[in-house]
């Protein structure tokens, strides 16, 4: 088994002014490809490393997700305005995407080793190789998907849920060859201020974790661009 590790240094414009995000309004439920205006502040932030190992179908059963594939899901919180953001990326997952779902790539109410509904639809990531996605929405969450009372899976779901127990949810996502997941994860909080890291940016290091990294409770409008340094170790 032999084991890499690359660093990638994203900016990500933090700006009030950021061009080509579409401001949803707030009593319109969040689509998966409606973004909004990433905020100043955030509440939290947390991690998920992805893999196939951690894949459990509907009945809660371990089954095996893609070989070799991995996941790296970031997520800062504004709970108070209904926020998320995301950096999302997939590495050996191999398209196309399927799930009842609008999207496949989810936020699950799951605990390790629990099957759960999909309580946030993000866009499935895309590209050549290294697939990502990144972006904000604003609730109220959608899913797409009808849950077993005849209403939609994400209906009535607060990031303040997530914040007060991360280890009850996890992220993933669903391929038309492994249905059940290509890659899990279960959310791990890391801190908004993180540590630093010397590059103009802050990091955090968890276990099995990428580097993660947030804005922090930072005006936007003082700061501009916001470096992300992320480290991420793949086993292959």
């Amino acid at each position: 088994m032999r084991t890499t590790t690359r660093t990638r240094i994203a900016a990500l414009t933090a700006t009030a002014g950021l061009t080509g995000l579409i401001t949803v309004a707030g009593t319109a439920p969040a689509l998966a490809d409606d973004e909004v205006q990433r905020p100043d502040t955030f509440t939290s932030a947390f991690t998920a490393h992805a893999s196939p190992d951690e894949v459990i179908d509907s009945d809660g059963n371990p089954v095996d997700g893609e070989p070799g594939a991995s996941g790296e899901f970031m997520f800062w919180i504004n709970s108070d305005e209904e926020i998320i953001c995301y950096e999302i990326t997939l590495d050996g997952v191999t398209p196309p995407y399927e799930s009842p779902a609008r999207t496949a790539t989810h936020i699950h109410a799951a605990a390790a080793g629990e099957a759960g509904p999909p309580r946030l639809a993000f866009p499935n990531p895309e590209g050549e190789g290294e697939l990502a996605s990144s972006g904000c929405m604003q609730g109220p969450f959608t899913t797409g998907l009808e849950g077993e009372d005849g209403v939609d899976t994400g209906e009535g779901f607060s990031l303040k849920e997530i914040e007060a127990d991360p280890a009850a949810f996890t992220a993933d996502t669903h391929t038309a060859e492994y249905p059940a997941g290509a890659v899990r994860g279960q959310l791990t909080q890391v801190p908004v201020g993180g540590i630093d890291t010397g590059q103009g940016g802050a990091a955090d290091e968890g276990a099995g974790s990428a580097w993660a990294v947030a804005a922090g409770a930072v005006g936007a409008a003082t700061i501009g661009t916001v470096l992300i340094a992320r480290r991420r170790t793949d086993a292959r």
